[in-house]
């Protein structure tokens, strides 16, 4: 249960608490995980986890302990919440970013998390140690190459692709039919529950705390596709890309649930925490920002 309940705490903190000062009492988020049935040892087992991995720091008040979000973690989710948040279509400058590396055997550990880190980012690869990207991704990379001090092993380049149509390149890279499988079926389930829904809400027979627990689960769920789609432009996209229908379901799910899920979370988190640091004009319809673990 624990790597799904550190999971989700990573969901409610870029859903909600990263917009009322990025901290929450222990009390408080075991009662929002409740909700979706984690008990109190794994929330306990799960923060103390994220401590450790550096996304948390942990704060003492009295007799009360409060987590709140690391630098690196706040990072993670502004860079997650542009692109999961990104409802419009992206051109393309005709460009590619290319990252090739040859990192020493004994660095192994540091090679297999770059890896995820570019596979995080977007990149995809045509060939071993190849990573290649339409994205303006230069900022990400130099962090990337900071982080791990690899600066030696790497070698980054903006390049045009002549061999082929650049579709092709895409089909070698990234496999967008698999993509579009997932994408489909995110929207197959979720497009069913999403008019039940708004029929409930209408009726007034939709809670606040349902509503909270219905678009957490629809955030956490959606969030999933970070990991697989490298949101290409437009040019580099089938015509009828199902992604944008599931971004559109998303978007419009997402807002149906947003004041009374938000009411819910506030009830609780007013009890013990502070609500002055609500960032200022935050709104519930606003985009939030999502954490990857």
């Amino acid at each position: 249960m624990s790597a799904n309940t550190q999971s989700m705490i990573f969901t409610i903190y870029g859903d909600y608490i990263r917009h009322y000062g990025s901290k929450i009492w222990i009390g408080s988020l075991i009662k929002l995980l409740k909700e979706f049935g984690h008990n109190e040892q794994a929330v306990r087992v799960a923060v103390s986890r994220m401590v450790k991995q550096g996304w948390l720091l942990s704060e003492r008040k009295g007799t009360k302990s409060f987590y709140s979000l690391t630098t690196r973690g706040m990072a993670r989710m502004d860079e997650a919440g542009d692109r999961i948040f990104k409802f419009e279509d992206h051109e393309w400058d005709g460009k590619w970013r290319m990252l090739l590396y040859k990192i020493p055997e004994d660095q192994r550990q540091i090679r297999d998390e770059l890896r995820k880190e570019l596979l995080w980012s977007g990149f995809g690869s045509f060939s071993a140690s190849c990573w290649i990207s339409p994205n303006p991704l230069e900022e990400r990379v130099q962090a990337l190459i900071t982080k791990y001090d690899i600066n030696e092993y790497v070698d980054f380049f903006e390049a045009v692709y002549k061999s082929e149509d650049n579709l092709n390149l895409v089909e070698k890279s990234w496999q967008l039919a698999e993509i579009e499988q997932k994408y489909e079926a995110f929207v197959a389930q979720y497009s069913r529950s999403f008019i039940a829904h708004q029929a409930a809400i209408k009726q007034n027979v939709l809670n606040d705390a349902d509503c909270f627990v219905v678009r957490t689960n629809l955030v956490h769920e959606y969030r999933k596709f970070l990991f697989i789609d490298p949101g290409l432009p437009k040019e580099l996209l089938p015509t009828n890309w199902n992604g944008r229908e599931a971004k559109l379901l998303f978007s419009q799910y997402y807002r149906l649930l947003a004041e009374p899920a938000s009411r819910f979370f506030e009830a609780v988190f007013e009890e013990d925490n502070d609500l002055a640091s609500k960032e200022s004009g935050y709104d519930a319809h606003s985009h939030p920002l999502i954490v990857e673990e």
